[in-house]
C-alpha cells in the first residue's frame, strides 16, 4: 500500500476516528473488539485473537492493515511450518561468493500469524525476538524490522484438534487477547444481505500513515495518569501477585502495558487523563492470558475476580 500526505496534528483525531468507523463498516456489531484493536496499535502492542474459525479475525487484521496504509503480510501457521518460513533464511549466491539474507514474510509493518497455535512450539518461538525488540538475528547477523511493526495473531481454541499451548514466554508478548465472538442477529443478517466482506476489504482506503501512528503513540503517552489512578492499578498487581488461586501473578512489565494500553483508551475516548474505568475495561483482555490459577479456574475469571476484590480509593 502506498503512503499517504503526513497529517497535521488538528487532523489525527477526525482521521483517526474516520479509521475506526471504517474498520466498524466491515466488522459488524464488534465496536468494542475495534477499539481493543486500535488500542493496542496506538499503544505499540500486540493482538492476539482467540475465537472460533469464521467470525472475522482476519478481516479485522486486513481492515487494520488497510486503515493505516501498512505492509501487510498473512502467514498461515501449520505444524509443519519452519521458523525460517517466518523469518527469513540466509543463501549461498556463487555469483558473489557469499550469503545474502533473503527476508521472510515478517518484515512487514502487520504480520497477521493465522492460527498461531498450529505451530509447533519451535516455530512458535521463531516471533519471540521479532515481537519483543523489532528484529531478528539470522546467523548471528541482526536485521531491523520496519517500524511500526505490529503482529495480528488468531488462535483457535485448544479444544479443536491439531492446537498447540502457546508457551508463557510467547503469551506474553500479546498486550491484549481479544475473542470477537458470534455476532448479534442484526448483525449476522446485514452479512447474509449485504456485500460480501472480501469486496469491502477491497474498498478501504488509508485514512492514517505510519507517520500519524507515531505520533499518535506520542500522544497517547502524554495522556494524564493520577497518582491515586496508579495506585489503583498497583493494587490490582499486588493483589494477583497474593491471591491464594492464582500461581503466578502479574509481572511489572503487565503494569507498564495496562498503563499504555489505558492511556491509548482514554485517548480514544477523547479524554485527556485515564479513569479507573479505563483500566478495567482493559483489565480482562490484557490480564487473563497472563494468570495461571492453582486449582483449574480460566484466567478470564480470575480476572474478574481481582477487578470484583479490589476496591477504588
Amino acid at each position: 500500500m502506498s503512503a499517504i500526505t503526513p497529517l497535521r496534528d488538528e487532523n489525527l483525531q477526525r482521521r483517526l476516528h474516520a479509521a475506526i468507523a471504517q474498520v466498524n463498516r466491515v466488522l459488524l456489531g464488534k465496536a468494542r473488539q475495534v477499539k481493543l484493536a486500535f488500542t493496542c496499535l496506538i499503544a505499540g502492542g500486540h493482538l492476539l485473537l482467540e475465537d472460533v474459525p469464521g467470525v472475522g479475525k482476519t478481516t479485522l487484521a486486513h481492515a487494520l492493515a488497510a486503515s493505516f496504509a501498512l505492509d501487510f503480510q498473512r502467514v498461515q501457521f501449520t505444524s509443519d511450518l519452519l521458523p525460517s518460513d517466518i523469518i527469513g533464511v540466509s543463501m549461498y549466491e556463487r555469483e558473489t561468493a557469499q550469503f545474502r539474507f533473503h527476508p521472510g514474510p515478517v518484515f512487514a509493518g502487520l504480520l497477521l500469524a493465522d492460527e498461531i497455535n498450529r505451530a509447533t512450539p519451535k516455530t512458535q518461538s521463531a516471533l519471540l525476538e521479532a515481537m519483543a525488540e523489532g528484529q531478528v538475528t539470522v546467523d548471528g547477523q541482526t536485521h531491523a524490522l520496519p517500524d511500526p511493526f505490529f503482529v495480528v495473531a488468531t488462535q483457535n481454541p485448544l479444544d479443536l484438534s491439531g492446537t498447540f499451548p502457546l508457551p508463557d514466554s510467547q503469551l506474553d508478548r500479546f498486550m491484549l487477547r481479544v475473542s470477537l465472538d458470534y455476532p448479534d442477529a442484526s448483525a449476522e443478517r446485514e452479512l447474509l444481505t449485504g456485500t460480501d466482506r472480501r469486496d469491502l476489504l477491497t474498498r478501504l482506503t488509508p485514512q492514517l500513515d505510519a507517520a500519524s501512528l507515531h505520533t499518535l503513540h506520542q500522544q497517547a503517552q502524554t495522556i494524564t495518569a493520577s497518582p491515586a489512578l496508579l495506585d489503583y492499578l498497583q493494587a490490582l498487581l499486588t493483589a494477583s501477585r497474593r491471591h491464594p488461586d492464582i500461581r503466578i501473578g502479574l509481572s511489572p512489565r503487565a503494569g507498564l502495558l495496562l498503563l499504555a494500553a489505558s492511556r491509548a483508551w482514554a485517548m480514544l475516548s477523547d479524554r485527556s487523563h485515564v479513569l479507573p474505568e479505563d483500566i478495567q475495561a482493559l483489565f480482562v483482555p490484557l490480564a487473563a492470558h497472563r494468570l495461571s490459577a492453582t486449582r483449574g479456574a480460566s484466567g478470564e475469571t480470575l480476572a474478574r475476580t481481582l477487578l470484583s476484590e479490589v476496591a477504588v480509593d
